[in-house]
C-alpha cells in the first residue's frame, strides 16, 4: 500500500501533534506544498482528546455551546470536545450542562441536510463546528449556511489545523496548529499553483478524510 513520508512535530501539551508530508498536493480546488495528517487524531482516542482540551481552552470562558456539528470524520473529537466541556470544572456560560454531538448528510449537490429528527438539535441552539482544517473555507461555509438555514447560531469553528482566525463573516476559528508552525506552508487557487508552473507533479490527492498517492 502506498504511503507517504511524514514528519511528527511535538508539542507541550501530552498526545498533541502535527503530522505532515511536504510536497505537492491538491484538493478539489486548492493546491498545497504540505499534505496535514489528521487521521490519527480522528481515530485514536488519546489524541482526539488532546485535540479537544487545547481546542476548548480558548474558549474556556465565553463560549455558549449546546451542539457540536462534526464534519470531515470529526465525530471523535466532536465527542471528546462535548466532554471536555460540560466538565464540572469548565467554566461556561451553557447553562444546560449537555451537549448533542450531531453530524450532517451530505446531498449530491454538496450541500448539508438534517433529518426532522436532528433538526431540533440544531434550531435554536448555539452550534460550535468542528473540522479537519480551514483553508479555503468552502466545507465550513456549507455548514455554516445549513446551521443558520435550519434556526441555529454558530458559536464558533473548531479546527486541527487553520489558516485564518475568523471566518469572512466574523466568525472565531480555534486551531490547534496554523501555518507558523510549518513556516513555509503555502496554498494555491488550482490555476495560479506555482509548483504546477514548474512542472512539479502531485504527489497525492487529499482531502479531509486522507490522501491517494499518485506517485
Amino acid at each position: 500500500m502506498p504511503t507517504l513520508n511524514t514528519e511528527k512535530h511535538g508539542t507541550k501539551r501530552k498526545n498533541l501533534f502535527l503530522r505532515v508530508a511536504k510536497g505537492h498536493f491538491a484538493t478539489n480546488d486548492r493546491h498545497s506544498n504540505y499534505y496535514i495528517d489528521v487521521v490519527a487524531q480522528k481515530a485514536r482516542l488519546s489524541e482526539a482528546k488532546a485535540v479537544a482540551e487545547e481546542l476548548s481552552s480558548y474558549f474556556y470562558h465565553n463560549a455558549v455551546v449546546d451542539t457540536v456539528l462534526c464534519i470531515d470524520g470529526t465525530e471523535v473529537i466532536g465527542a471528546c470536545l462535548a466532554d471536555q466541556i460540560t466538565k464540572a470544572d469548565f467554566i461556561s456560560v451553557n447553562a444546560h450542562k449537555s451537549i448533542y454531538v450531531v453530524t450532517p448528510e451530505t446531498t449530491n449537490s454538496s450541500q448539508l441536510l438534517f433529518r426532522d429528527n436532528i433538526i431540533p438539535m440544531i434550531n435554536g441552539k448555539h452550534v460550535m463546528i468542528m473540522a479537519v482544517s480551514y483553508s479555503s473555507g468552502k466545507t465550513v461555509k456549507a455548514a455554516i449556511d445549513a446551521i443558520r438555514y435550519y434556526g441555529g447560531s454558530v458559536s464558533g469553528v473548531c479546527a486541527i489545523f487553520s489558516t485564518v482566525e475568523k471566518t469572512i463573516d466574523d466568525i472565531p476559528v480555534y486551531s490547534c496548529f496554523d501555518p507558523k508552525f510549518l513556516g513555509d506552508y503555502e496554498t494555491y487557487k488550482a490555476h495560479d499553483c506555482p509548483l504546477c508552473k514548474q512542472g512539479v507533479p502531485l504527489d497525492a490527492l487529499i482531502n479531509g478524510y486522507g490522501y491517494s498517492k499518485l506517485r
